[in-house]
C-alpha cells in the first residue's frame, strides 16, 4: 500500500484546514498512474492542481478520478492554537494501515511537520525510511489525487452550501471511497 498526504490551509487563520490522506494498493498503482496521466492528458495539461483551476476543470478531474480504484481518509479541524500538536492527532487517527511501502508527502514541509509525522511513524513502528517529499512538479499521480482531495473537503468545509463540492463530497461517501472521517476542533 502507497499513502499520499497532502494539506491545505493550515497557513490559514480562518476557516478549516484539512489533511487528506489517499490509499492506493501497490498491486494497482502503475493501472492508477496511468490513468491520471490520462485524464490530465485528456484535460490538456501537464498535472492537476487544485489551486490552479475552476470547477469546470475540477469536476471533469473529480470525475475521471471517482471512476479509479482508491479510498481516502480525511481529517478536518479549525486552525489550532498549536498546528504541530492536532497535525500530529490527525496522522495518529489516519496512518492505520499495516504494510505500508512508500507514504509520500506533498511539497517542502517545514522541519517540525516532518517529524511529527516521522514520530507517529515510530510510534506505529513503521520505518521512517518510507516517507518522502515530492514537489509539484513531476508530482505522482497519488499526490494530484491527493491535493484535488483536499480542496475538495476544504472547500465543502468551508463553504457547505457549495453544490459542487456537497455533490462530490457525496458522491465519494456513497461510493466508499472516502473511508473515515475526523472532525477535531
Amino acid at each position: 500500500m502507497v499513502i499520499f498526504i497532502d494539506e491545505l490551509g493550515t497557513h490559514k487563520q480562518s476557516d478549516h484546514s484539512t489533511n487528506a490522506l489517499v490509499y492506493v494498493e501497490i498491486k494497482n498503482l502503475e493501472k492508477f498512474e496511468s490513468e491520471i496521466a490520462k485524464l490530465v492528458e485528456k484535460l490538456d495539461m501537464d498535472t492537476f492542481h487544485w489551486a490552479d483551476h475552476g470547477w469546470k476543470v475540477r469536476n471533469k478531474f473529480l470525475e475521471g478520478a471517482s471512476e479509479l480504484s482508491f479510498t481516502f481518509k480525511i481529517g478536518v479541524f479549525k486552525n489550532p492554537a498549536k498546528v504541530d500538536e492536532m497535525t500530529e492527532k490527525v496522522f495518529q487517527h489516519l496512518i492505520t494501515e499495516e504494510k505500508i511501502t512508500n507514504i509520500y508527502i506533498d511539497g517542502k514541509k517545514p522541519n517540525w511537520y516532518e517529524r511529527k509525522l516521522k514520530k507517529v511513524l515510530r510510534d506505529k513502528k513503521i520505518s521512517v525510511k518510507k516517507l518522502r517529499t515530492v514537489r509539484k512538479a513531476g508530482a505522482p499521480a497519488g499526490l494530484q489525487l491527493a491535493d484535488a482531495l483536499a480542496g475538495l473537503v476544504r472547500y465543502h468545509f468551508d463553504n457547505p452550501s457549495g453544490e459542487d463540492a456537497k455533490r462530490w463530497f457525496n458522491k465519494f461517501k456513497r461510493d466508499k471511497k472516502l473511508s473515515s472521517q475526523f472532525i477535531l476542533t
